[in-house]
């Protein structure tokens, strides 16, 4: 197993252990169109695999720490620390594409909570975390991931043309984005923000057409009636976790998610 690269909203280190029971070992290939922070992928690390996401900073980072390591390594070494330096770096943009990577490894390593966030204008806002004893630059980690990374084909993609080549025996874990922190008060709305209503019907759709091409089609979501709609017929996993995300602990709680495939 490899830790995570970065924290990602939404994602599955917590829940790995129930996850990984239900998918099979098989020989097919891996898709993950919502990689996030990839943790099913770091965990499995299956020979074939593509990843992929919609959000381009994001690839391009991994990209980069597999094909460009050393250059990226550098250019961490060289981003201090400090109050003062993380808001000069978060303010900065990099011209080449492993300064890009790096810049993005130290704002998801020291911001607050250790979250990736954008405001309306694409500009990641996050504040500092004040984690000083931190180092953004893990050698250890970083040649593990590498590792990881080396040989797997990484693109930016949506999702529905991510998985048009998955074919019977390969397996697919989808992983959208959603929040399951408004229960049934304005859940469809709230979530069409962050993906919207219409993607999560075509995302069910895929998900059929897939499974019925017989590969193993898996997608984690939110656990609420609109949703369990939308993949009747799939087997359902009710799973519960705690809520990571909130700035402080007392606002935590344990949150309920599904599992269907």
């Amino acid at each position: 197993m490899c830790e995570p690269l970065l924290k990602w909203a939404g994602g599955k280190r917590g829940l790995l252990p129930r996850i990984l029971r239900c998918i099979p070992v098989t020989e097919g290939r891996y898709f993950e169109p919502f990689l996030g922070g990839g943790a099913l992928f770091f965990s499995r690390q299956p020979k074939v695999a593509l990843l992929s996401d919609s959000n381009p900073e994001l690839i391009n980072a991994y990209v980069q720490v597999r094909d460009n390591l050393g250059a990226v390594i550098r250019h961490l070494r060289g981003l201090p620390n400090t109050e003062a330096d993380y808001y000069r770096i978060r303010a900065s943009s990099p011209r080449s594409p492993a300064g890009r990577a790096a810049r993005l490894i130290y704002l998801c390593t020291l911001s607050f909570n250790g979250i990736y966030r954008q405001n309306l204008l694409g500009e990641f806002n996050v504040p500092y975390g004040n984690k000083t004893h931190v180092s953004p630059c893990d050698l250890q980690k970083l040649r593990k991931i590498n590792g990881a990374l080396l040989g797997r084909r990484i693109e930016a993609l949506d999702f529905g043309r991510a998985v048009r080549c998955a074919r019977a025996g390969d397996v697919v874990y989808f992983d959208p984005p959603y929040t399951v922190a408004h229960g049934n008060n304005g859940f469809v709305k709230y979530n069409a923000k962050i993906f919207s209503w219409a993607d999560q019907i075509r995302l069910a759709k895929i998900a059929r057409r897939l499974k019925r091409k017989g590969v193993y089609v898996f997608v984690s979501n939110a656990d609420h009636p609109s949703i369990r709609e939308l993949y009747s017929g799939f087997t359902v996993k009710a799973m519960r976790r705690h809520s990571v995300m909130a700035a402080s602990s007392q606002y935590r709680r344990r949150v309920r998610e599904c599992l269907f495939f």
